[in-house]
Parts: structure tokens; C-alpha cells; sequence
């Protein structure tokens, strides 16, 4: 449970990016994953900032004489500890355009927001890629990026952009998940009961020390379920809701691999509790070795979608590069690697996904939201309100 000393702390585990990381060893083999330092990472504020009218048509867009505009050039992409992409992917952008790409991972969702916010006078690469709708209006707010909208974007796109125009002049959605309770199905099956539907079943005394999050103060994914509960109940709704959730036994763990693999019953510790707060991309990885179905689901009516952004960052060395960058990830060349890569969705919907994923990792038809803005506003606030019940 997160100490009341946490309470104030941004969530540190990621969006969906610690429940990536621990099968992303399966791919490292054919993805890159450089690093760098920030001091050897990082680049003058001087550059120009890159606009819509920089790149057009194609990532590979060349100059007045036909040659590639980043011809023996690289451009960093700073991102996620999480963000993995084949290694015959990101050589398909250089071949394209003649830029090279060099990934600088700044720890989770929430420091890599923390770091762009603090290094923007003095940038630590050209183009972001794993700023979130959580943090979005932080980073926007604080003059990071500088204006670029893909042209031509592709199928479904739209329906992911931040409602706020200052935002949407800047931020690239990429790909998306949905945050969502998961429950075992055999343990329930073996115990004769039927799982939880909704929100409010979690309150019942049938699921009476049953469930079990990460906290909202110290995880992305437990931020994102408060948030759910904001939406859902409102103020001071969620706060009711949340005292009698605690009173019917919730467990509060400091991030999302302390309760899905250790105490949820249906994660790789065995626990001894059937109802987790997971992802819906989850249920497929449940599927055992010689089976044919996941023994795991994930509860649509409860979800809160995380959408991931891309940006040219303001200062950059090379603004054409990173704006091409941005381009590329959301051409079908990269949105077919993120299923199996990242464990999130594709915003380009003519991308299309693993047939585990198209049966049993359904996206939610109608998940909560919040507008970031709310969320930048009411952050501190809520995250006080939160602890002092959750973990008084």
C-alpha cells in the first residue's frame, strides 16, 4: 500500500508500460533499444521550431534535388522505457528519409513528462513519443513541443486527438489502451460464484477482499482507475465510492506488477485474489501453453482509455527529421509493429490487429474519460483526496 509520504508523487509505473515491459524481453531480440545518457543526449535550444508545412505527403519526402533530407543525420526520439520497435522497422524510416534514429528512454510516462518539462530551454532530442492523455495539458502547458499535424493522417486517427485545439496543434496520438478491472475466471469457476460486472459489484460483500489496484499516487494504471471512478460517480461521488470500496476490503499495492503478479490469483504469482485492475490487452497472455481461450477477461464497463502521443519538441536540432519521425509513427508500417510490441492499439484502425487480440482483447465500446485539462487542473487535489482515504 503507498505510504501517505507518496500521495503527492506523479504515478510512476507507466501507462501500459510496465505490463509491456515484462514480456517485452520476448522481442528485444529483433527490436532496438538504444540509450543515451542526458548529458550526451543533450542538444541546443536553437534549432527552428517544425510546422505542418515542413514535411509533406510521405515520411520520405526529399529535397529540391531528389536527395533524402537526413542524409547521414540522426534524430533522438525520447520516450518510455517501454517503447520497442523492430529493428527492420526504424531501418525502413532511415531508408525512407536518410535520418537515423537514436531512442532515449526516460524512464516511465510520468518522468518522461518530468524530464521534457525541466530540460525544455535545452531539448535532450528532436521528437517524443509516450506523453499520454494524463499528462498531456502539463507538457502543452509548458511550451514543450513545437506545431506539427501529420498530413493526410490516416483512418481513425481523429477520434484519438485531445479535445483542446492547443493540444492537437502539437500532439500526435499513436496508439491507445483501455485500463479495465480483469478477473479469473477459474477461480470463480472453482469457487462456484459468478464474477463482477461493473463498478458497483465491486462494492457487494460477494467480492468482499476480492480486488486489489495499484495505487493511484504511485501508478499510471491506478491513476487512470481513479480516474474512472471520477467519471463515473463525480464529486464527491467517487470519494463515497472509493471509502466503501476500502471498507469492502481493496487491497492498494504501489504498482501494477505487485498486484497482478503477485497477488492477483490469476497473474504469474498466484494470489489469492480473482479481481485486479489490468489492462484489456491482458486476457490474451492468460491463454495457457496447449489452450485455446484466455483464463482471464477483462470487464468493458469499466475501463479508462490511455492514448499515447508524438511530438516535434520545441528547440530541436533537427525539426524536419522529427517531424517526419511523427509521420512515421502513424504510417502502417509502424502501427502494424505495436500490437505485438507494445501491447497497446493501433490508432490507424486499417491496421489489423493478432488474431488473439481480434477474439479475446476487446477494446471497451464506451470507456470513461476525463478532459486533460481537468486533469491537469484537479491532479494534486484528487491524488490528496485519494490518499487520505485510500490509505489511511
Amino acid at each position: 500500500m503507498p505510504s501517505p509520504a507518496a500521495t503527492l508523487q506523479e504515478p510512476r509505473d507507466g501507462s501500459a508500460t510496465t505490463h509491456r515491459s515484462l514480456r517485452r524481453s520476448l522481442r528485444l531480440a529483433g527490436a532496438v533499444a538504444l540509450t543515451c545518457g542526458l548529458a550526451a543526449c543533450s542538444m541546443s535550444s536553437g534549432g527552428t521550431a517544425a510546422s505542418s508545412s515542413a514535411p509533406s505527403g510521405s515520411a520520405g519526402a526529399t529535397g529540391a534535388a531528389g536527395a533524402k533530407p537526413g542524409h547521414g543525420q540522426t534524430i533522438t526520439l525520447v520516450t518510455h522505457d517501454s517503447f520497442v520497435a523492430p529493428k527492420k522497422t526504424l531501418q525502413e524510416f532511415t531508408k525512407e528519409t536518410g535520418y537515423r534514429v537514436q531512442v532515449s528512454t526516460q524512464g516511465d510516462a510520468g518522468e518522461l513528462t518530468n524530464k521534457l518539462v525541466l530540460t525544455k530551454n535545452s531539448p535532450i532530442g528532436d521528437a517524443m513519443f509516450g506523453v499520454d492523455n494524463t499528462f498531456a495539458s502539463r507538457a502543452v502547458d509548458a511550451g514543450v513541443f513545437a506545431p506539427h499535424q501529420v498530413p493526410n493522417p490516416p483512418k481513425g486517427l481523429q477520434r484519438f486527438q485531445l479535445p483542446d485545439p492547443r493540444d492537437r496543434k502539437v500532439l500526435t496520438p499513436v496508439d491507445y489502451g483501455d485500463v479495465c478491472v480483469n478477473v479469473d475466471n477459474q477461480w470463480f469457476a472453482r469457487h462456484h460464484q459468478a464474477p463482477p460486472k461493473n463498478l458497483d459489484d465491486l462494492l457487494k460483500p460477494a467480492y468482499k477482499n476480492l480486488f486489489v489496484t495499484p495505487g493511484a499516487s504511485t501508478s499510471s494504471p491506478g491513476m487512470a482507475f481513479l480516474l474512472t471512478t471520477i467519471a463515473k460517480y463525480g464529486q464527491p461521488g467517487w470519494q463515497d465510492y472509493w471509502r466503501k470500496l476500502m471498507a469492502n476490503g481493496a487491497k492498494v499495492t504501489s504498482g501494477w506488477t505487485d498486484a497482478y503478479e503477485v497477488d492477483f490469483s490469476g497473474g504469474g504469482g498466484h494470489g489469492a485474489r480473482p479481481i485486479v485492475l489490468s489492462y484489456a490487452s491482458s486476457p490474451p497472455y492468460t491463454i495457457p501453453k496447449g489452450g485455446s481461450k484466455p483464463t482471464t477477461s477483462a470487464l468493458l464497463d469499466t475501463c479508462f482509455r490511455q492514448v499515447e502521443f508524438a511530438g516535434v519538441l520545441k528547440g530541436a536540432q533537427h525539426p524536419q527529421g522529427a517531424a517526419l519521425l511523427v509521420n512515421f509513427l502513424v504510417s502502417k508500417t509502424f502501427q502494424r509493429t505495436v500490437p505485438e510490441n507494445m501491447y497497446v492499439y493501433p490508432v490507424n484502425t486499417s491496421v489489423a490487429l493478432p488474431a488473439d487480440w481480434a477474439k479475446w482483447a476487446k477494446v471497451a465500446p464506451h470507456p470513461f474519460s476525463v478532459s486533460p485539462r481537468s486533469i491537469a487542473q484537479h491532479r494534486t487535489e484528487w491524488l490528496r483526496q485519494w490518499a487520505e482515504i485510500a490509505t489511511s
